[in-house]
């Protein structure tokens, strides 16, 4: 295998700490870049990192920035993007993009759909994907008109979450009655579309995923599947505690849509199954790599460096079989996760621990980068301890 084109990565959360890792391992020259914040976060010792123009508010300048880098390599990048930021940047600029670097995503317009939760709804309906009851609400009045058919409680939901969560920090909000949902839809609303949906019953273990990479001639490359079991914050959030899991009830419902919808390039899917009907429930897509993907390089699949060996020409063979039974860990967050379930008697402290034992891989815990997950834990447990006291 060759590694002489160097690769640039987009996001310095946990997702981009792990594609700077997976790539570190294979001795890949990686230079990393995201904005002042998240830099401060997450840089990583075993990159190149830096700061970057933010992809919302400086596009013009985060483009004449990564050109101007490009120029600086005397071959093309492998250009990985970890936020839906990045992605919807490099989709838009994709033609003056790919003179200077490899990359690889789906139609521009696909993209915008499946960031789009009302279009991403209606295309898993039109494929016949079993989705949880959705209603759309454009205004107050529509709301009043929609309360009648809910079941409460329900969950108000943003439309663009990686939009909606710059100001509010949750992916969804549980609302107990009707006139909890009249006094809480106008104030969300000021950040964004929502909708509403029913709130499907079972813990974080009801909670599957399904990644898939496909070429730009929908060939399937590679293959994996995960089991949520903690997340955080512990209602609705994302992964804390999560092991790889081979489901081929959900594989078959779930691969042939990814590429009949030509989700090319590297691309997820979660579910829930609800335990009223045993069917798995569409929840959303991500087209890009997702938190957890570090896992799978450890389950025996690796998609970071697949798709670096795909980009760079070197015909990999398809990874369709994982390693069942790996976890993955985001220590902070699944601390955090145990102290919300003990108060509820979900779960004790010799669960909490039993959760480390078998083979396992660190959302960023490295001894060979420390600091990463330094700053992260020391960030989480600040802002718990600050939540903690307004309460």
């Amino acid at each position: 295998m060759k590694h002489d084109h160097p690769a640039v990565v987009l996001d310095f959360s946990a997702n981009g700490v792990g594609i700077i890792r997976s790539l570190a391992k294979k001795g890949i020259d990686v230079y990393a870049y995201d904005t002042e914040n998240p830099y401060k976060i997450g840089r990583s010792r075993l990159a190149t990192c830096g700061i970057c123009p933010s992809p919302l508010t400086q596009e013009k300048e985060l483009l004449r920035f990564l050109i101007h880098l490009a120029k600086s390599f005397h071959v093309k990048p492998v250009l990985y993007a970890g936020a839906d930021d990045y992605v919807v940047f490099i989709s838009k600029n994709r033609e003056k993009l790919s003179h200077h670097y490899l990359f690889l995503f789906p139609d521009h317009s696909l993209i915008e759909t499946v960031l789009d939760k009302n279009k991403t709804y209606d295309l898993a309906i039109k494929h016949h994907i079993p989705c949880p009851k959705t209603y759309k609400i454009e205004n107050e009045e529509q709301l009043n008109e929609t309360i009648s058919l809910l079941e409460f409680p329900c969950i108000l939901k943003p439309v663009f979450g990686h939009e909606f969560r710059k100001n509010v920090n949750t992916k969804a909000i549980r609302i107990q009655n009707a006139e909890e949902l009249k006094n809480k839809y106008p104030y969300y609303r000021e950040y964004g579309q929502l909708i509403i949906q029913e709130i499907i019953p079972g813990d974080n273990q009801a909670f599957y995923k399904v990644a898939t990479f496909y070429d730009d001639n929908m060939k399937l490359l590679a293959l994996f599947s995960l089991q949520k079991n903690h997340q955080f914050p512990a209602e609705f959030g994302t992964g804390a505690h999560i092991v790889s899991k081979q489901v081929p009830e959900l594989i078959e419902l779930c691969v042939p849509f990814l590429k009949d919808i030509h989700l090319k390039g590297i691309g997820m899917a979660e579910f829930k199954k609800d335990p009223r009907d045993g069917i798995y429930k569409f929840i959303e897509i991500n087209p890009r790599f997702w938190l957890t993907h570090s896992l799978t390089g450890a389950a025996g699949i690796d998609f970071v460096h697949m798709y670096y060996l795909y980009l760079t020409n070197q015909n990999p063979a398809p990874r369709l079989k994982q390693i069942d039974g790996v976890k993955w860990i985001y220590i902070v967050r699944y601390y955090l996760t145990f102290l919300e379930k003990r108060k509820q008697g979900l779960m004790t402290f010799g669960e909490f621990c039993r959760g480390f034992k078998g083979k396992k891989e660190y959302a960023l815990f490295a001894w060979n980068d420390p600091m990463p997950f330094i700053r992260s834990t020391w960030s989480h447990l600040k802002n718990a301890y600050k939540n903690k006291r307004k309460e």
